[in-house]
């Protein structure tokens, strides 16, 4: 068994995750090694539209965008609102039903599951956390370069920490008490993405931060 055969965020349907996409609620990211560092996610805003910071990372989209752990699907509707061909990929069963419902479309699996077009997509996101999937950033950077086109893009979302670099057992927790099973992650911060990057064989265009987001521009 590889490590993306394991259980990953967001898999199975009565886990946190699920339940908190139902309800717009919150979660919490833990690490048993490190009882004092949790990082909470608003799950709320990831079902809420695409805002300003969002729909600029379509902007340089010249063809079809794929979106790596796609959550309920703001981005999708973003991208289909501007007339830009999308897909979401994610392991939640309940995410992608709600992203299909949002009018997306999406593919529950891995991204390290073949994937429909693989080597035609224009541009990969990898935001939200999402370049933590599989607790290995160069494999899934370079699994990124495999399903975008030759000079294709993958846009990533880093940690607010540039420094930030570690790969860890994590859970899930909601507030009322439920808990995930521990599935492997990673927290990456530009400086670090830089790096990875190029193992992947992928080039660095550009990097940005906007309303306190961190994004960078890869190349294939």
């Amino acid at each position: 068994m590889t490590m993306h055969d394991t259980t990953t965020f967001g898999s199975g349907g009565g886990e946190p995750y699920a339940r908190a996409l139902r309800t717009d609620g919150r979660l919490r990211l833990t690490d048993p090694e490190r009882p004092d560092v949790e990082v909470t996610m608003d799950v709320g805003r990831w079902s809420a539209a695409a805002d300003r910071v969002d729909r600029s990372l379509l902007d340089g989209a010249d063809g079809p965008v794929i979106d790596i752990g796609c959550g309920p699907g703001r981005m999708l509707v973003a991208a289909r609102a501007l007339g830009i061909p999308a897909l979401g990929v994610d392991v939640s069963d309940e995410a992608v039903a709600i992203a299909r419902r949002s009018g997306g479309t999406a593919v529950q699996g891995s991204v390290f599951d073949p994937i429909p077009d693989e080597g035609h997509w224009d541009t990969a996101l990898v935001i939200d956390g999402n370049i933590g999937i599989g607790g290995d950033p160069v494999a899934l950077l370079a699994r990124c370069g495999e399903i975008v086109r030759d000079g294709g893009r993958v846009v990533v979302e880093t940690h607010v920490d540039r420094s930030a670099d570690r790969t860890f057992t994590a859970h899930v927790a909601d507030a009322d008490g439920n808990r995930s099973e521990g599935f492997p992650w990673a927290e990456v911060g530009v400086e670090a993405l830089l790096r990875h990057a190029a193992d992947a064989g992928l080039r660095a265009r550009q990097s940005w931060t906007a309303e306190g987001r961190t994004f960078c521009e890869l190349v294939a």
